[in-house]
């Protein structure tokens, strides 16, 4: 594993093919598939995205553990009889021959195909698109989000009818990759096992990557439109919070492990070179890599995309002896209120606070108003699992932190205050199951004022906690949740206008069946000013 400066000067230099002579390649012939691992595009602008493609060295005759030149083709026709762009892409050994092709020059809003070829070996062709122009009214978009996807929970089926949804964006909010090894007893329930320990060096992510991009829904997903990528706690290890491991694995320790995943996660994602650098000043990371962008969909929606696990306090209230989430009555832990407390790190809330302000200044200016789409990775609203007079909440999520709830949703109720039109939609996971809900200024109070709008996604296939009787029963304790369903595993699926939000949760049939069904499970929709989801 590399030390940042040198991760960062690396990955600058496989983003734009400069600085080494043509000498110092490998040359080598591919004796099998180099790109077995698929082709991906991410991050799109108006006049840009970024390609991305994982060598398979495996596969190659000649490799000498040096750099690699991997050519590149955009077309406007998936038989590429109408080039658009070509050119070479580095694939470099210390970056496990990941390629991070940034693509600039482009058309806004349009769709191109892509592909990857190393000597006679061709890899799948992909489809990708830019986003409108900056100024341009912009009058749809259909995207899917999605998250927690455990490889041995269930099969990927789901992303097949994702691909036939012609999404123009994929959103993944989170768990990409589980770390756990497979338990030893083959647990019930589990349809697929994997043999890999438990990662925890910068090979044992790679391999757990590789796996779970070995699958053929997955890849044709990644090759059907762009990817907005961020990551939760699995990416690493189950509910580490900054830097303390669920374990208490001494800080150095853990910094070494996550900082190891966090390469492996750059390595595997569709993201820029500018992932691996500070980006947000004054946050401290300690080799971190920035998941945290902003992305526009001409004047229609801008995506604020988080990161809550790398710059966030410990848990409040962990169990004995032991660190990450717990669920506790709210009156036996008051470090869950405690205003120096926060899920994002104040340089991110900051950050956040400062984006909402311009897309009002944005829609001022242009008098078309953005959706302001808060894409993060877990459930924003909160969630009183606990019936009667006292709360019960779970500490891991924004229910643990509280004041920094407050603070966001105090300066959204501001800007609301001063344009009718302005409208956050908070879009998340890992809670493995599917809550709809309006976002009030006080969740205590439900005659408060209603300011945002929550689509929280269930999981690709990871099991719920809850049985769905269960969750029937906190209705009451939850008056904001408008919907709440633990049984379904699968994705949501937005449509965006102007003046309306519409999102179909979709759900597959049977996770233990490759060839599963997927179907609409329910529809809400929104309209511009109105906060509260209303069934469609």
């Amino acid at each position: 594993m590399m030390n940042r400066r040198e991760l960062i000067r690396l990955a600058t230099l496989s983003a734009g093919l400069q600085g080494l002579s043509s000498g110092a390649y490998s040359q080598v012939k591919p004796k099998g598939n180099p790109f077995k691992l698929g082709i991906a595009s991410g991050s799109p602008t108006a006049d840009g995205v970024v390609l991305w493609t994982k060598l398979v060295t495996d596969n190659l005759l000649g490799y000498s553990n040096a750099p690699i030149e991997v050519r590149f083709e955009v077309a406007n026709d998936e038989n590429f009889k109408s080039l658009v762009l070509q050119g070479t892409a580095l694939a470099l050994p210390q970056l496990d021959y990941s390629v991070h092709q940034e693509l600039r020059g482009l058309q806004a809003d349009r769709w191109y195909f892509y592909r990857f070829i190393l000597g006679d070996a061709v890899s799948d062709v992909g489809r990708t698109r830019t986003a409108p122009a900056l100024g341009s009214p912009a009058d749809k978009l259909r995207f899917a989000f999605a998250s927690c996807q455990h490889w041995e929970h269930g099969y990927y089926a789901a992303y097949r009818q994702m691909v036939a949804d012609n999404p123009d964006l994929i959103v993944f909010l989170g768990d990409y990759i589980y770390e756990s090894a497979t338990p030893r007893k083959r647990t019930a329930g589990f349809v697929r096992f994997h043999d890999l320990p438990t990662a925890t060096t910068l090979d044992d992510y790679r391999d757990r990557y590789a796996m779970h991009k070995s699958d053929p829904f997955l890849q044709a997903a990644h090759r059907a439109a762009p990817w907005i990528v961020t990551w939760d706690d699995h990416e690493v290890e189950n509910d580490y919070a900054n830097d303390l491991s669920k374990h208490l694995t001494p800080i150095p320790e853990f910094l070494a492990r996550r900082a190891a995943a966090y390469q492996a996660f750059y390595e595997h994602m569709p993201l820029p070179a500018s992932a691996l650098t500070r980006g947000l000043a004054g946050l401290g990371s300690n080799d971190g890599v920035r998941v945290t962008q902003r992305l526009r969909w001409g004047q229609l929606t801008n995506f604020h995309v988080l990161d809550c696990r790398q710059y966030r306090d410990h848990q409040a209230c962990p169990p004995p002896g032991k660190s990450g989430a717990n669920v506790v009555q709210a009156n036996q832990c008051p470090a869950l209120f405690d205003p120096n407390r926060t899920l994002l790190g104040k340089p991110q809330e900051q950050w956040l606070a400062q984006g909402l302000g311009l897309d009002t200044l944005q829609g001022a200016a242009s008098q078309a108003m953005p959706w302001s789409v808060i894409a993060q990775s877990t459930l924003y609203s909160q969630f009183d699992s606990l019936k009667g007079s006292e709360q019960r909440f779970w500490t891991d999520g924004w229910d643990g932190y509280a004041a920094t709830r407050q603070r966001l949703s105090s300066e959204m109720a501001r800007l609301g205050g001063n344009n009718a039109d302005f409208h956050p939609v908070f879009i998340g996971g890992d809670v493995h199951h599917n809550v709809v809900a309006t976002i009030k200024t006080d969740f205590n109070k439900p005659e408060s004022k209603a300011i945002a709008t929550e689509f929280c996604g269930t999981s690709m296939t990871s099991f719920s906690g809850f049985k769905q009787a269960e969750m029937d029963g906190l209705y009451g304790e939850n008056p904001h949740v408008a919907y709440m369903n633990s049984e379904k595993r699968g994705y949501a699926l937005c449509d965006v206008t102007p003046k309306l939000w519409t999102t179909t949760l979709m759900g597959v049939d049977d996770i233990t069946r490759a060839n599963s069904a997927t179907r609409p499970i329910a529809k809400f929709a929104v309209e511009r000013g109105n906060k509260t989801p209303v069934k469609a």
